[in-house]
């Protein structure tokens, strides 16, 4: 890399670090962006290993960022989907109960998505649930027909695109190791490792951490004590299994539980893919490193916990297919975390915007936190 200067520098190139390059690059054009990304490739981590669900904002607090940006970004991807041509479905999901807790559950659902401005959901019992989908078993459901899936390596393949088009520079195999302010926190210089195992350094006036897994790490580069500032992230990865091709044809909408509790995860459900496959997952466990093996024999834990609703299914007939892991801000059993999405001028750090524990909704809210981003960028 000859550049030594540049007006901005975005650290990741997952699809919310993908999404800042091409709306900075398109919105602020003139000024030269450099994407450093210690991959050899875009989105090889949380953004590829999800479910690739376009969430309508249901589950999230009122007023949290997660809620606003995913109900935001949710029409901005859609349009963007339809406009580039990325292979998405509006397929709807539904949200099943069976027992009395469950119902109860799906009543402060309702709530709570019209407090975020999710306007379409219907309640449906069981006969009209039976209409629609004949192969699941739930008393009643809510009905959310605004939820799609979405090819994220299209999108991401797109925005890196557009960023390129406009200008924004991409450096793949390129290891952050450190972050120096400048001039009393004007700007600063970012030190990393080149593909080749040498290492170079980069000044610019704004840093934008969009690190994912490696978020905390980089704020912790930048001088923030990540303990007391509430930005030390934990790893949680979630398994996924398949089920045979001859059962992918008896759902056509995703089916989900009730979420879990304090939203640790949304639960295994079953998600219909955009190649014709019947995906389960994910499940939920804490991790102290990264690790993306699967363990076959969760698949037990997986055939009991969709049995309940999706009685087709038989034991010994689901298939290991992957495993994600999230950034969670928040341990087993700790309450609900927000996004962190802010610029940091009060910690001495003018130069620096960080975005830490973006998991879902950060598929559906990479186009809305990207206009967030650019708003706050103050020079």
């Amino acid at each position: 890399m000859t550049t030594d200067k540049v007006d901005i520098v975005i650290i990741g190139a997952g699809v919310v670090g993908l999404a800042v390059a091409a709306e900075l690059s398109a919105q602020q054009p003139g000024r030269s962006i450099v994407v450093l990304e210690k991959n050899e490739a875009f989105g090889r981590e949380t953004s590829s290993r999800n479910s690739e669900v376009i969430h309508a904002g249901i589950y999230y607090p009122s007023g949290s960022l997660k809620a606003r940006l995913c109900v935001e970004g949710k029409e901005l991807l859609y349009h963007f989907c339809e406009k580039w041509d990325i292979p998405h479905r509006r397929c709807g999901k539904l949200i099943v109960a069976n027992t009395r807790e469950e119902k109860v559950s799906l009543d402060a659902l309702l709530e709570k998505a019209a407090a975020n401005g999710v306007t379409d959901l219907e309640e449906l019992e069981r006969a009209e649930l039976k209409r629609l989908e004949p192969h699941i078993r739930a008393e009643c459901a809510l009905y959310s027909p605004s939820t799609g899936i979405i090819n994220s390596h299209s999108l991401m393949a797109r925005l890196e695109q557009n960023a390129l088009q406009n200008g924004a520079l991409p450096a793949y195999c390129h290891l952050v190791t450190s972050v120096e302010s400048l001039n009393a926190g004007s700007g600063c210089r970012v030190r990393f490792m080149n593909p080749d195992g040498t290492t170079d350094a980069i000044e610019c006036n704004c840093l934008i951490n969009c690190a994912g897994l490696s978020a905390d790490r980089i704020a912790a580069l930048c001088g923030i004590d990540t303990t007391a500032a509430g930005y030390t992230l934990r790893l949680c990865k979630g398994e996924y299994f398949s089920l045979p091709q001859n059962r992918a044809g008896l759902v056509n909408r995703l089916v989900y539980p009730p979420p879990l509790h304090e939203l640790t995860g949304l639960g295994i459900h079953a998600t219909t893919t955009l190649d014709g496959r019947l995906r389960l997952g994910p499940n939920t466990i804490y991790i102290e490193e990264e690790d993306y093996s699967i363990d076959s024999s969760h698949a037990t834990d997986f055939y009991r916990a969709v049995k309940p609703f999706l009685p087709f299914v038989e034991e010994g007939e689901l298939e290991p297919e992957m495993a994600g892991i999230r950034p969670k801000l928040s341990g087993p059993g700790e309450p609900f975390r927000d996004f962190i999405i802010r610029e940091e001028s009060d910690r001495g750090l003018p130069f620096l915007i960080n975005l830490i524990g973006i998991e879902s909704p950060g598929l559906t809210s990479c186009l809305s936190i990207a206009r967030l981003v650019t708003n706050l960028i103050n020079y």
